[in-house]
C-alpha cells in the first residue's frame, strides 16, 4: 500500500537519488534534460510514492513545454526503486499522475519511451512533434488533445 504525495522540496535529494539508482549514468545528457534545465517542474502533480513506514518506493515528475505555440507537458523520469519493481507501482504512479494532470486541465501530455509499455496508458506515436535531438522520433509518445499540434517540443517560457 502506498500514498502518492505531492513531492516537497525535502523529497528532492532523495528523489534524486532514485533517479541515479534506475537510470544509466549521464541521464542528465539526455535532450529532454535541456527541455527542463532552469524550469520548475509542476510542483502538484510531481508526486512520490511512499509505503506505511515512509519509505520511497517511487517517483514521477512533469514539466511544462511548448509544442509549436501549443501547451503540454512533458512527463518523466518515472523511476520505482528496484527492491519495489514488478508490484505495479510505476503504473499506478503514471494513472494518478495523468488523472491529477486532466483535473488541472492540461490538455496533452507527451514523453519519450517505448510505445509498448506505454500504450497501456493510451499514449500513442507523435508525428509531425519535433523532440531535441537526438531523440528517435519513433520514441515520442503522447496521450490527450494532440489533433493539430505539430511542431518543436521548446522549454516552457511563461
Amino acid at each position: 500500500m502506498y500514498d502518492f504525495l505531492r513531492e516537497e522540496p525535502q523529497d528532492k535529494w532523495e528523489v534524486e537519488a532514485l533517479y541515479d539508482l534506475c537510470f544509466a549514468p549521464g541521464r542528465e545528457a539526455l535532450s529532454s534534460y535541456r527541455l527542463r534545465d532552469g524550469v520548475p517542474p509542476v510542483r502538484d502533480l510531481c508526486l512520490v510514492a511512499r509505503d506505511d513506514l515512509g519509505i520511497l518506493g517511487g517517483a514521477i515528475r512533469f514539466w511544462p513545454v511548448r509544442v509549436g505555440r501549443h501547451e503540454a507537458l512533458l512527463l518523466g523520469p518515472v523511476a520505482v526503486h528496484p527492491t519495489r519493481q514488478g508490484e505495479g507501482l510505476g503504473g499506478a504512479l503514471i494513472r494518478e499522475g495523468l488523472h491529477r494532470a486532466e483535473a488541472a486541465r492540461w490538455p496533452r501530455v507527451m514523453l519519450v519511451g517505448d510505445e509498448p509499455y506505454y500504450r497501456r496508458f493510451g499514449f500513442a506515436r507523435l508525428d509531425g512533434v519535433e523532440m531535441p535531438p537526438p531523440t528517435n522520433p519513433a520514441r515520442v509518445l503522447g496521450i490527450g488533445a494532440w489533433e493539430g499540434v505539430a511542431g518543436k517540443v521548446t522549454r516552457w517560457a511563461h
